[in-house]
């Protein structure tokens, strides 16, 4: 028995299953999976693609349209499904979703986020630092009381074998020393691991998860690593093999599968 689990930023569900997103889901055993940019609303997803490879969606869509929003897809039922982070600015876009799985012997969050981009100028950066304030003490307060595992876009490359160009991204949005200075205080203050990095600490080319629609980027495999497991401790050390699916490409992002010994 045991837990695999899926997350991808799709940039556009629609988009990703006209590239063959679905029927690779159905192809991938997955048992729960965390996505992110479904840019789509209710009335899009509902009867469509709010089941998908025999798992079941639960949802924070944008309020703006084609924009943002995030989703969760189980196999199991949740005993609760938690939407946002109880602030208007970051819950308008849709960025937070947590299934949560209690019982007598265990309380366990799946949660599903995409953190803000900054690389559109300052305003943006502005607005991700704000959620970078908030939801730290958020992940902080859940880790204190449960046990979770996030995942998401965190768009964010956390140390130099994160990305391929390093010395020229030192002053680009994902890799700021105060970017990368949070990513770093948020896992030690919480104590959430790093999965992928737990399982493969010292890789380089193979990590990167998301590539610029510019040049010839994906080809060339000149990538970033975006897109991340973060796992209680307990749940971290249960976690066997990681794997990022490359063979076919239906975002800017890939998926990347984490197999836990462990299941709901």
């Amino acid at each position: 028995m045991g837990l695999r689990l899926v997350t991808l930023n799709l940039n556009g569900i629609r988009s990703a299953a006209d590239k063959g997103f679905v029927q690779w889901a159905d192809e991938a055993g997955a048992d729960c999976m965390g996505v992110q940019e479904v840019k789509a609303q209710a009335p899009e997803v509902l009867g469509r693609f709010d089941r998908i490879a025999g798992l079941q969606g639960h949802f924070h869509f944008a309020e703006k349209k084609g924009y943002s929003g995030v989703g969760v897809y189980t196999r199991k039922a949740p005993s609760a499904v938690i939407v946002g982070l109880g602030e208007a600015e970051f819950d308008a876009e849709g960025r937070y979703v947590e299934a949560r799985f209690d019982s007598a012997r265990r309380k366990f969050s799946l949660v599903s986020c995409y953190f803000p981009s900054g690389s559109s100028g300052p305003e943006r950066q502005a607005a991700k630092y704000r959620f970078l304030d908030l939801v730290l003490p958020h992940l902080a307060g859940l880790a204190a009381t449960r046990e979770f595992i996030l995942v998401g876009d965190v768009n964010i490359a956390h140390t130099q074998a994160d990305l391929k160009n390093w010395r020229s991204n030192q002053k680009n949005s994902g890799f700021l020393p105060e970017e990368r200075a949070w990513l770093t205080r948020l896992l030690a203050e919480t104590g959430l691991v790093d999965v992928y990095r737990r399982l493969h600490p010292d890789a380089t080319d193979a990590c990167y998860t998301w590539w610029s629609n510019r040049g010839q980027a994906y080809v060339n495999n000149v990538g970033w690593r975006l897109d991340y497991h973060l796992a209680t401790p307990g749940l971290a050390a249960k976690a066997r093999a990681a794997s990022i699916y490359k063979d076919r490409k239906f975002s800017d992002h890939a998926p990347l599968t984490v197999d836990y010994d462990f299941a709901l």
